[in-house]
This record gives C-alpha cells, sequence and structure tokens, in this order.
C-alpha cells in the first residue's frame, strides 16, 4: 500500500510505467510468435519430408503456412516497432567513457532485431525475398542471438 502512495502523487510515472509495461508486453507476445513459428519452422516442419513424400510435404507445408502468412509477418512487425519504442526508453545517456556493456549489447541486439525487420518488411510489402538465406535458418539463429543477449545484458 505505502508504494501506491507515491503513485498518486506522480501520475506521470504512473502513466510512463502501465504504458511501458503494456508495450513490453505487446512486445514480448509479438516475438513469441514470430521465434516461435521459427522454432516450429526449423525443428519440426523442416522434419517433415523424412516421412511424407513431396507431393504431400508440399501440401501440408502450404496448408501450414497459409495460415502463418497471415500472423507472422504482423507480429515481426509489432515487435520490431515496440522494441523501437522500448530501445528509447531504456537506452539511456550516453557517458563520457562511451557506450557501457547494457548499451553495446542492447545495440546489437537492436542490429539484429531491426535486420529482420527490414527483411519481414521487404517480404511482407514488397514482396522481395531476402538477398541470401531464403530458408528460416538464419533469422532462427538471429532471434536465439537475440535471446542469448537478452538474457546476459542486464546482468553485465
Amino acid at each position: 500500500m505505502h508504494s501506491l502512495k507515491y503513485l498518486t502523487i506522480f501520475p506521470k510515472i504512473k502513466g510512463f510505467i502501465i504504458t511501458f509495461t503494456f508495450i513490453h508486453l505487446i512486445h514480448f507476445f509479438a516475438v513469441f510468435i514470430y521465434g516461435g513459428f521459427l522454432f516450429v519452422d526449423n525443428l519440426f516442419m523442416s522434419k517433415m519430408p523424412q516421412t511424407l513424400d513431396e507431393e504431400e510435404h508440399k501440401k501440408a507445408r502450404e496448408a501450414i503456412m497459409m495460415h502463418v502468412r497471415k500472423v507472422v509477418p504482423w507480429a515481426l512487425l509489432v515487435a520490431v516497432a515496440s522494441g523501437i519504442y522500448l530501445i528509447g526508453k531504456v537506452f539511456g545517456p550516453i557517458s563520457e567513457d562511451g557506450l557501457s556493456n547494457f548499451q553495446i549489447l542492447l545495440s546489437i541486439k537492436a542490429f539484429f532485431g531491426l535486420w529482420l525487420g527490414v527483411r519481414g518488411f521487404n517480404q511482407k510489402f514488397f514482396k522481395i525475398n531476402p538477398f541470401m538465406f531464403k530458408s528460416h535458418l538464419f533469422p532462427f539463429g538471429c532471434v536465439i542471438l537475440i535471446i542469448l543477449i537478452s538474457q546476459i545484458m542486464y546482468n553485465v
């Protein structure tokens, strides 16, 4: 109860905390959808040709992908947009000594996230396929790297 008193005294802080938490939650779910698809695609759907013939595999994959294409690209774009908001709130000022370890790791994480976002944006709106890495293996690796950096950066 004691901490609630301060939130009523500082309504701007309360509004910021609620907004930040809400956008952080949206970011988390969007990343969960995008990363979850990459996880399933790379670890399970890629194994379908081992048990299905070529025609069955093509039909099964397309049956899944027609639903994936409606949700996953939007989840990626929401993840990138919310990530841009969040980085603006947590990056902090750059000291005279340069970037902190947290800022360096956050910058690396943002680079990979933005790369995925540009790739996804080009595919969704301009139908431009990636210049290289046509499979989902490289984006999956980027997501794994982003997750690892996320776990490390708050402990450095």
